[in-house]
Order: structure tokens, then sequence, then C-alpha cells
């Protein structure tokens, strides 16, 4: 999606988001465009699990679910369905909570793309670009225009280090069990703890600076209207 285009969505979005819907404070347009997302989210995990059962006919849907929920693309766009569809019945979604997933997603998309990408091709290549590419754009374009940010704070980038924190704990614990680790900068096996150390604490710095960022932008869009 191109500057242009992304500029050109917000606008009437945002002003989609002024009319509040009666029953909550999530309008009608960002709770119908929140179960979208919500569908989207699920649609392609969904799709994703079923190419994987296809590739592997022997494979139960246990195995494929215990396989494939090693992945942090595949817990977060999980967690932006459920939160999502919440967020879509209950027509409210806490400022943290929006923020933080909006920030989540983005480094989903980032890392991927500057560190993880492969070649793929037909259906694969559809969801992949769908979880690291889509989901990011529409989130983050979904929080400018609709998600609520006042109090937003310098503190929650320090909260929003929680999800990827867990995971990373997560992660090398499954690793030590079974032996198999989702990301080459993930695996002691591979590159020795001290380089482990060293990329998360990158990684981390770059949630937190993303996320004192993301504060900024709330700041800044909350002064403009």
């Amino acid at each position: 999606m191109s500057r242009q285009s992304m500029a050109a969505t917000i606008p009437p979005l945002a002003a989609s988001c002024k009319s509040r819907d009666k029953l909550g404070p999530m309008t009608h347009a960002a709770r119908m465009s929140a179960a979208l997302l919500a569908l989207a989210a699920i649609a392609t995990l969904v799709w994703h699990v079923q190419l994987g059962l296809d590739r592997n006919p022997g494979r139960t849907l246990a195995v494929e679910l215990w396989r494939t929920g090693r992945y942090f693309t595949i817990l977060t766009v999980a967690l932006t369905g459920a939160l999502f569809a919440a967020a879509a019945l209950r027509g409210r979604m806490a400022a943290g909570m929006a923020g933080g997933l909006a920030l989540w997603m983005a480094v989903v998309g980032i890392v991927y793309h500057v560190l993880l990408a492969r070649e793929l091709s037909g259906a694969r290549l559809v969801v992949d670009q769908m979880m690291h590419t889509v989901l990011p754009i529409a989130v983050a374009l979904w929080w400018v225009a609709c998600a609520d940010k006042a109090g937003l704070a310098a503190r929650h980038a320090l909260w929003w280090l929680a999800w990827p924190g867990l995971y990373c704990a997560y992660a090398l614990g499954r690793g030590a069990l079974d032996g198999r680790h989702p990301y080459f900068f993930l695996d002691p096996a591979r590159i020795g703890w001290p380089q482990v150390a060293l990329w998360i604490v990158a990684l981390g710095g770059v949630f937190w600076i993303g996320g004192l960022g993301l504060v900024a932008l709330a700041r800044r869009i909350g002064r403009r209207s």
C-alpha cells in the first residue's frame, strides 16, 4: 500500500469515527472495521493452519497448532483477532491495548521484511503477506483513525514490552524442551547465549523506541483534533 493511498484512506475513516455508536464509546464505523479486522486475522490464521495440514497430510490438527504456535507472528495475529473481536462486541478498547496492538503488529511487519522475508508463491505468499504486511498496515490505520488515544504516556512504552518479553521467555523455554527455536536470533545453539541476549536487548529497544514514537504521534493527533 502506497503512502498516497494510506493518506487517502485515513481522512474518510477518521471522519466516520466521529459519530458515536449508542452501544458504547466506540463509533459504529470503528466497531464494524474492528469486526472486519478480527475476521481477517482469524481467517488468515485458519488458512495458514490448513496450508500446513495440506503440506503434511499425516499431521494432526493438534500437532500443527503446536508447531505453528511457536512463532511471535502467529501469536500476535491471534491476539489481534481476539481483541478486535472483543472490541467489536463490547464497543470499546482501552487506549493502552489499542496502542500495544498497533505497535506489536508494526514490529511484526518490520522485522519480517528486514530480517526474515523469504521467497514464497501461491496461497502461501498470500497468507504470508496478509500476516506481515496487510494486517499490520490495517491495524495501524485503525489505530490512527479510530482508536482512543487519551492518556497515553511514556510509561506505556515500557508496559508494551511485556508481550514481546513474555514471548521471549516462552520461546526460549519451549526451545529448551524440544530443541527447536522459531527464529535464528532466539537460537542459543546456533548463535550462542551472548548473541541471543544482544538480540533481545536490541529488539526490546526497537519496541521501546517504537512505543515512544507511538505516544508522540498520539499526542500530535490529539492536538490536531
